[in-house]
């Protein structure tokens, strides 16, 4: 037999199913994972007691200033991400949500992909050292370099190492240091001939700049717009698509009168 529920108590039985999948909706992991900026590292300085850049076969010069690679700190893929830390997240500029495949496109667990970007962080090393010595017409037979910073992963940081060398070499060119006594961040891949790529997270390693001091960002061409989305104040975004492009840039800084490419 049949009856006729009430308005409310109608309502009230059909809000329940919508009520329960909100439930599972938020508390469902979702494919997403969270960051926020990370450290930053001077890669003219020293890491653990020892120094980021060394090397052997040919003079080094005493620097002044920073050179500051930067990094983004994200949840890892094991850990469930649900929908009320992406709504948190999506309206705090200190946060983003990516894609779970976008920040770790192998798969795989966390020690394999801790692994794999050991494995990164190593090669974009290589080639650092292979664009730097190439830009200054050096041989890699004569001189020795040796990369060392811990705990940190990914093929970002190479225009940076690239950037260590060219200064500890040759400076500015003229005898003054690329940096001209500031702290310069930046970010990008490199290749051994000296193109840069691109990266992700470039909003928050902007910020994570501007808290550690930086005054001026090198940031891939390309990703210009990304970086100028959060940029904090007093942050002057230089972009770059080669070493070249990123030496020249840095000299103009200094050089009164000179153009200074600009976001």
């Amino acid at each position: 037999m049949l009856s006729r529920l009430s308005r409310p108590r109608a309502l009230a039985v059909c809000a329940a199913p919508v009520l329960a999948l909100l439930a599972v909706a938020v508390f469902a992991p979702l494919p997403y994972v969270l960051a926020q900026p990370g450290s930053t590292a001077n890669v003219l300085g020293d890491d653990k007691g020892k120094p980021v850049i060394t090397i052997s076969g040919a003079p080094v010069r005493e620097t002044t200033g920073q050179l500051r690679m930067t990094t983004i700190v994200a949840t890892g893929p094991s850990v469930d991400i649900d929908l009320g830390q992406v709504v948190d997240a999506w309206f705090r500029t200190d946060r983003a949500v990516l894609p779970k495949e976008a920040v770790y496109p192998t798969g795989g667990t966390d020690a394999e992909i801790e692994k794999h970007n050991v494995a990164e962080m190593e090669q974009s090393q290589e080639t650092a050292v292979d664009a730097a010595l190439g830009y200054l017409d050096k041989s890699p037979d004569r001189v020795k370099v040796d990369l060392n910073l811990a705990d940190i992963g990914g093929p970002s940081a190479g225009l940076l190492f690239s950037l260590g060398i060219v200064n500890k070499l040759d400076g500015n060119g003229a005898g003054g240091d690329l940096t001209g006594g500031r702290t310069i961040a930046g970010t990008g891949t490199i290749t051994s001939g000296g193109d840069v790529g691109p990266v992700g997270g470039v909003p928050l390693k902007t910020q994570a700049a501007g808290r550690d001091g930086a005054t001026v960002f090198l940031v891939p061409k390309d990703e210009c717009a990304q970086a100028e989305a959060e940029k904090p104040a007093g942050l002057r975004l230089v972009p770059v698509t080669t070493l070249k492009d990123a030496v020249r840039a840095l000299v103009a800084l200094e050089t009164k009168g000179a153009k200074v490419p600009s976001c």
